[in-house]
């Protein structure tokens, strides 16, 4: 059989954890499935695959062969877009990973146009509140929020967010407007512990930083809970400010203490910098990185 797809077969199925899973993912009977990948493991002398009843895993060996085959065959997809020219019409399989809010708030909205623009494309996000390893996990574009480590990955900047406290118009008519941090202690509390971990909330920057510890009323483990929570006038709460931008637009939730904000986070799209030249990659990346820079609730509030 063609090594190249062997390699296809192999990632498919280490991917899909299942030979069962792995056939529809390729169009192909589950047989023809084992036999490309015993076929595989005879040609290298190694075992790749641990099969059980239950579950397929990678062995060790079959951990690095994935990651190999993963990078050959993008190389060869790259290639074959190249011959085709700069301005071939994307066609493919795209994968894509943000944070979960932000992934539904503002990539969702735009995977769908791009599939829209581009029939011949097929993309699989992932919304994860964790930071996933492009090439250990087969992802191809990623939208980061934070400062960014040193890597070999291709980073452009598409804007900057912050952390805000804001609160319901009906909450501040009943309870006043805090006027400085200090007078948070005075006030009803919501703690989103997804984004403050802790009852000790940071004000500005260098000599101007200052702490103060605030005791929640309520605290809730997801940033939806802790917005709908202040939208129905409980407290005030601190998220960021893509998370609460619908609501501070329509006017639900209202920024306080604006002027004790801190350094405003940097939003990037990654990629690895080999791969711009496929077109689904080139072209995802530019229309991404169009949209994000254009969004103004993508600004600090």
């Amino acid at each position: 059989m063609d090594r190249l797809h062997l390699m296809s077969v192999f990632v498919a199925v280490a991917e899909e954890e299942g030979f069962a899973k792995a056939a529809r993912r390729l169009g192909m009977s589950a047989p023809a499935v084992t036999r490309a990948v015993a076929s595989l493991e005879d040609r290298l002398a190694v075992k790749l695959l641990n099969r059980t009843t239950r579950f397929v895993r990678t062995t060790e060996a079959g951990r690095r062969y994935l990651e190999d085959a993963r990078r050959i065959l993008a190389e060869v997809e790259e290639a074959d877009e190249g011959a085709a020219g700069m301005n071939a019409e994307p066609r493919g399989h795209l994968a894509v990973t943000a944070p979960v809010l932000f992934g539904r708030l503002f990539i969702l909205p735009l995977v769908m146009d791009y599939l829209q623009r581009h029939p011949s494309m097929h993309v699989s996000a992932f919304f994860l509140d964790r930071v996933a390893n492009l090439l250990e996990e087969g992802l191809d574009v990623a939208v980061r929020i934070g400062e960014l480590p040193d890597s070999g990955m291709k980073a452009v900047r598409v804007a900057y967010v912050g952390r805000l406290l804001c609160a319901s118009p009906e909450y501040l008519r009943k309870h006043g407007e805090p006027e400085a941090p200090s007078d948070l202690a005075e006030h009803c509390i919501i703690s989103a512990l997804g984004v403050s971990p802790t009852v000790e909330w940071k004000f500005g920057d260098g000599r101007d930083a200052q702490s103060v510890r605030v005791k929640p009323r309520l605290a809730v483990t997801s940033n939806e809970a802790a917005i709908d929570a202040a939208v129905q006038g409980f407290g005030i709460t601190r998220l960021m400010s893509y998370q609460v931008a619908p609501h501070l637009a329509s006017g639900a939730l209202k920024v306080v203490l604006s002027k004790y904000q801190r350094k405003q986070i940097p939003v990037h799209v990654l990629h690895r910098e080999a791969r711009y030249t496929s077109a689904k990659v080139r072209t995802f990346v530019d229309w991404l990185v169009a949209a994000l820079r254009g969004n103004p609730a993508l600004n600090d509030q």
